[in-house]
C-alpha cells in the first residue's frame, strides 16, 4: 500500500482530464438566427470620430442622455459610442451606467439603420433611474433622430 502524502488525510480526488477547447463547435449558429453580440467593431473608440459626431452630427436632448447621430457614406453597419462624463459620479457608478446603454443598444442592433455613427452621452439623472426607463428614452430619441429601421 502506498502512503499518502502529507496533508491529504485519507481523501481522494478525481483528477478530470481536460480536453482541448474546439471553436468550431462553440461558434455554430441556427440559420436565419440573428446575432446579438456587440463587438468592439461595432463601437466608436477614437477621440476623432467622437468629434466628428459632435461636430456635424445631429443631437436629440432627452432627460436622461444625450443621442448624436451621423449618416457617414458607405461604412456599412452603424457604429455607436458612450460617454460618461465624471460629473455622473464615481467609476463604479459610471461604468453602472455605460453598461446599461451598451446593453439598450446591443438588444436593439438589428433595429437600427445602417451607415450611422451614434454617440450616446449620458446626463446626471441617468445614474438614478431604471434601466426600463433608459431604454424606453434611448428608443424615443432613435425615433426623433430617424436612425431606427422600423
Amino acid at each position: 500500500m502506498q502512503s499518502l502524502p502529507p496533508g491529504v488525510g485519507g481523501k481522494t480526488f478525481a483528477v478530470r482530464q481536460t480536453r482541448p477547447y474546439d471553436c468550431a463547435k462553440s461558434t455554430t449558429v441556427m440559420p436565419g438566427a440573428l446575432s446579438f453580440s456587440f463587438p468592439k467593431t461595432r463601437r466608436l473608440t477614437r477621440t476623432s470620430e467622437f468629434d466628428c459626431v459632435k461636430e456635424r452630427g445631429h443631437f436629440e436632448r432627452g432627460k436622461f442622455m444625450m443621442l448624436g447621430a451621423l449618416a457617414v457614406q458607405n461604412s456599412g453597419a452603424s457604429r455607436v459610442g458612450f460617454l460618461t462624463s465624471r460629473r455622473l459620479g464615481g467609476a463604479v457608478v459610471r461604468n453602472r451606467v455605460r453598461r446599461r446603454l451598451r446593453e439598450i443598444v446591443r438588444k436593439h442592433q438589428h433595429d437600427l439603420r445602417e451607415d450611422f455613427w451614434i454617440v450616446l452621452i449620458a446626463r446626471r439623472y441617468a445614474t438614478k433611474v431604471s434601466y426600463l426607463a433608459l431604454e424606453d428614452e434611448w428608443l424615443r430619441l432613435a425615433k426623433r433622430a430617424s436612425i431606427l429601421a422600423l
